[in-house]
């Protein structure tokens, strides 16, 4: 649907805009994956669970060192994680990854940040995890469920790039199907009535503060052009645990397959 006809229809129909935005922001769309990363996919033990009204697609490959976790993004999936599962593999790292709820080789159908985040908990205390690396929208999943769950301790994690505020991801669905701030403040309310979570408390900046995480490193693109870079060091502005390590040249996905990038995330590690 063009911008103009959505701004049109909000003001003729606000109601069934609002629901179309909605779509947008419960639905997301899957991407195809590269060959590589089908390939690093095809050598994983897999495993479909139920979970929710979804059957998730996890993935695992057996190593005698540690175990590790990757939280992929919003419209990501764990193939997106090729080039970093080669390297913990090399490092005999036991590493787990699954495909979010309507994402990926998931099931399909209406999900949030909270199935996704009780998704996270579910992996790290299942397979009693204690390092984790999450990219994008990923890493508010994590944190949200770190925070939620004090029981789990971590003692390493990396984020390739981090959201801060959550409403800053409805701003996003905003701009991108041009809906007016009339039709934003319904899409706000139906929302937070529907999860009983009001959008403007949804800030990882303010989970931080209370996970229990020994050591993290955020990484971000100065130029990502999807997450500003802003969000992450408000992250790391209020996390006594993090370091923080701006970078350039790689944007918000070729980050995650960056070879200078994975041997710092290994190195952390």
């Amino acid at each position: 649907m063009k911008k103009t006809v959505v701004k049109i229809a909000s003001i003729l129909a606000p109601k069934k805009v609002a629901n179309y935005a909605y779509d947008k922001l419960t639905r997301p769309q899957v991407h195809k994956l590269r060959d590589n990363e089908v390939e690093v996919l095809d050598t994983a033990q897999k495993s479909v669970f139920p979970y929710k009204g979804f059957d998730i697609q996890s993935y695992h490959w057996p190593g005698p060192g540690e175990n590790i976790l990757l939280i992929h993004g919003w419209e990501g999936q764990a193939g997106n994680f090729a080039d970093l599962i080669l390297k913990l593999q090399a490092a005999q790292f036991n590493i787990f990854a699954f495909d979010g709820p309507s994402h990926g080789f998931s099931s399909r159908g209406k999900t949030s940040l909270f199935e996704f985040t009780e998704l996270v908990g579910h992996f790290i205390r299942n397979y009693k995890v204690k390092k984790l690396v999450s990219h994008s929208f990923g890493g508010v999943a994590t944190t949200y469920s770190l925070f939620a769950n004090q029981d789990l301790n971590i003692e390493r994690y990396v984020l390739l790039t981090t959201p801060d505020r959550f409403s800053e991801r409805i701003d996003d669905v905003a701009k991108q199907t041009g809906i007016t701030n009339k039709v934003k403040q319904r899409l706000i309310h139906r929302l937070n009535t529907e999860t009983g979570f009001d959008a403007n408390d949804l800030n990882v900046h303010d989970f931080v503060k209370k996970v229990n995480v020994e050591k993290a490193l955020i990484i971000h693109d100065k130029n990502d052009s999807v997450i500003p870079i802003s969000q992450s060091l408000n992250v790391h502005k209020h996390w006594e645990a993090s370091e923080f390590e701006s970078i350039e040249g790689t944007g918000h996905f070729r980050i995650l397959r960056t070879e200078f990038v994975l041997e710092k995330v290994l190195g952390f590690l």
